[in-house]
């Protein structure tokens, strides 16, 4: 790994009007090794974003985008902030197209379910209730784990060290001559046997008949009282 990577930290946006609650969340999350910016309001957050509020447009709500610097991993929002709520600061980065998929946690001192359920079904990961604790944040790791890998392949993509699967060649390629099977060899070496034992017996059997041959041309002498006749 480069120094790039041994110095990176996951990185969170933390927006919240309340200065002990700023400091508090900060504390905590550089706890958990992570990098903090803090703001006060959504205004600002979309401004570090580089989402800024449509100045010639008529719809004051249009967002333009300029190039970010750095790199956000997170946002943890109060819900209830003057001017722009943590649920509207929400709704504007999920119609992003550069920023929608940042995850977005909302925090909020009142235990309402409804509020609850619009945030999450607007696409907010997690809704914690202050004051938040450090367990509370364990359940940031997840997404922690995730941006460090691809943060990790990204490098390695970018320096060339990939992972790469080797390349298989086929046996003419690489010079390889395939012998045949011993199944393929065996018919063969029996084929050849068969004949030689063949050419074997009848070699055999001519040298027999030529013997037989001799024998019968030539009979052998008999004897009848001590003296020997031809047949």
């Amino acid at each position: 790994m480069g120094m790039a990577a041994a110095e990176w930290k996951f990185h969170v946006l933390a927006v919240d009007d309340s200065l002990v609650d700023r400091k508090l969340i900060e504390r905590l999350l550089q706890k958990s090794s992570c990098q903090v910016t803090t703001v006060d309001s959504g205004y600002k957050a979309l401004e570090f974003l580089g989402l800024r509020q449509g100045i010639e447009s008529n719809d004051p709500t249009a967002l333009s985008t300029s190039p970010q610097e750095v790199e956000v991993n997170l946002i943890i929002t109060d819900y209830c902030m003057p001017g722009m709520t943590g649920y509207d600061l929400l709704k504007k980065l999920k119609e992003s197209s550069v920023f929608k998929n940042i995850p977005v946690v909302i925090m909020s001192s009142e235990n309402v379910p409804a509020r609850i359920s619009r945030c999450l079904e607007e696409g907010a990961e997690e809704f914690f209730l202050k004051p938040v604790r450090l367990a509370d944040l364990n359940k940031l790791k997840p997404h922690m784990m995730r941006t460090k890998l691809k943060n990790q392949k990204l490098e390695e993509i970018e320096n060339g060290t990939e992972a790469v699967e080797p390349e298989i060649k086929g046996s003419e390629d690489m010079g390889i001559k395939i012998l045949p099977l011993q199944s393929e060899l065996e018919p063969k070496q029996v084929h050849l046997q068969v004949v030689k034992q063949e050419e074997e017996t009848l070699s055999n059997n001519k040298r027999k008949s030529m013997e037989e041959g001799l024998s019968t041309d030539r009979p052998l002498p008999r004897l009848e009282g001590g003296i020997a006749t031809a047949v």
